[in-house]
């Protein structure tokens, strides 16, 4: 007789330190070994503060919470430029999610479910087309609070529990905006069932947590006029992080949601609401976390990190639906193991990466030579690295374009708080202008490849040429960008 180990018997801690480990093998796996161009941005932010004392964003424009770029800070303080501690800190976080979706699973249905459902949200997060690298961004934080708060909201019996469930609600929209929608189905169950006590009680926690980053900025030094600026003008004005046509965010949308392993979740997500036959709480934050999704509009990979909670909950729950239909036919072994065999990601980077680092050659690019290519990540490394050989401390370097790496790895301060092109609304680039007028810099990287061209207003890039005509020299071209530095430094020999 053939001993099998009974899945069920699985205790949720041993699926999660597989999933830990698997998250830490995507993520540190990763091309280049390096921080990545939006996680550079936050380093950079990060360390301004923490080293040069320059609080957000008078040290850095972003469009994100002043929480993440305490991480980031932080990992500088601790460790200096790396890419790891942010990512085990995420991955940290994460698991602490994943735990929760097993709870609030465990709770609608069983212990088995439980694991179903973590089975169906921590394979899907190790997904190249759910951003697995980059666990260290905003999502990871935001979801993890999100999903505290809806178990604390589910098991609520006292009043105090419901406030609690919304001040951690309200951390999680201190970390991203989009986790206000997730708060609202909340609100919308409270409001069907006529609890407006309970509604009162929920948005007091939820406004005690949003008071929190602003004590935060408050204490900090942070101006809430900048903060504003950053996480409404900068993304939804003219220029921002958003402004992109309608072919664009259509062509996103039908990648990301149609033509992915997404649609992996949609044949269960059918059978729940065909069963359920009605607009339950997962269905309302599915589809908030849709239309908040949306109205970004980019449809970038990390976006689909919010939804995979609500998709792995009711898919697990149509999981046990159909178990107690056709309990007699299929076991719990065979269940998990399928979720397991069809949900395992594709693990190509890491293991590419893994060759490299047992001794692997890599493909080398030719530089300086036409076709002019965008950099690979370790190059844009190198390239920071050599900035930072070849200027003092005190100089400020601007990357024109998209260098962020570059910036960061330089460990150099730009003479522009907006030293990235991702934001280009009119403040924007009248700033920029202003800041390189007040502030030379001591040198100048301009991109030889086409996006620099395509990416960045033509305004601007006049704008800095007139710059180089008048006061810069080209030194020397490294790695497909121009290198100027300011005319003072030239020696007549």
């Amino acid at each position: 007789m053939k001993n099998t180990i009974e899945l069920s018997k699985l205790s949720p801690l041993q699926i999660i330190i597989v999933f830990f480990v698997l998250q830490l093998v995507v993520t540190l796996l990763s091309n280049g070994f390096v921080l990545s161009f939006d996680e550079s941005v936050w380093h950079y932010i990060g360390r301004n503060w923490f080293r040069n004392g320059l609080v957000p964003y008078s040290g850095g424009a972003d469009n994100k919470s002043p929480f993440i770029f305490v991480i980031y800070g932080l990992s500088d303080q601790l460790f200096g430029v790396n890419y790891w501690f942010v990512r085990i800190t995420g991955t940290l976080c994460q698991s602490i999610g994943i735990y929760y979706v097993y709870k609030i699973t465990k709770t609608l249905s069983s212990h088995e479910i439980g694991l179903v459902a973590i089975s169906f949200y921590g394979l899907s997060l190790l997904w190249h087309s759910t951003g697995g690298v980059y666990v260290a961004f905003t999502e990871t934080f935001e979801v993890m609070f999100l999903v505290i708060a809806l178990y604390q909201f589910l098991t609520a019996c006292l009043i105090k529990e419901l406030i609690i469930s919304g001040l951690v609600g309200g951390i999680a929209i201190d970390f991203r905006l989009t986790a206000a929608f997730g708060i609202l189905s909340m609100f919308v169950v409270l409001i069907r069932r006529k609890q407006l006590n309970e509604c009162f009680y929920l948005l007091l926690g939820t406004l005690s947590g949003l008071f929190i980053l602003l004590g935060f900025c408050l204490l900090a030094g942070i101006d809430l006029s900048q903060l504003g600026t950053n996480a409404l003008t900068d993304n939804f004005g003219k220029g921002g992080v958003t402004s992109h046509s309608l072919k664009y965010e259509t062509e996103n949308l039908l990648d990301k949601f149609i033509f992915s392993p997404m649609f992996l979740f949609y044949p269960l997500t059918l059978v729940y609401v065909l069963v359920m036959k009605q607009l339950d709480i997962f269905v309302l934050w599915c589809i908030s976390t849709f239309v908040a999704i949306s109205i970004i509009g980019l449809f970038d990979v990390v976006h689909l990190k919010d939804i995979l909670p609500s998709l792995s909950i009711m898919n697990a729950i149509a999981v046990a639906k159909l178990i107690e239909r056709y309990k007699h036919r299929v076991s719990f072994n065979f269940i998990l193991v399928s979720v397991w065999v069809i949900f395992f990601p594709m693990l190509k980077e890491p293991f590419y990466n893994l060759q490299l680092l047992l001794g692997h050659d890599d493909k080398k690019i030719a530089y300086n030579v036409k076709p002019y290519v965008n950099p690979s990540e370790s190059d844009r490394k190198l390239l920071g690295e050599w900035v930072k050989k070849n200027t003092k401390s005190t100089d400020f370097v601007f990357v024109h374009g998209y260098g962020t790496q570059i910036q960061a790895y330089s460990e150099r301060i730009s003479p522009t708080i907006y030293f990235f092109s991702v934001i280009q609304t009119p403040q924007a680039k009248a700033r920029l202008r202003n800041d390189l007028a007040l502030n030379k810099p001591e040198m100048i990287l301009i991109p030889m490849f086409p996006q620099y061209v395509s990416l960045v207003s033509s305004d601007t890039r006049k704008f800095v040429n007139e710059m180089l005509i008048r006061d810069y020299y080209l030194e020397r071209s490294l790695y497909n960008y121009k290198i100027y530095r300011r005319v003072h430094h030239y020696k007549h020999h």
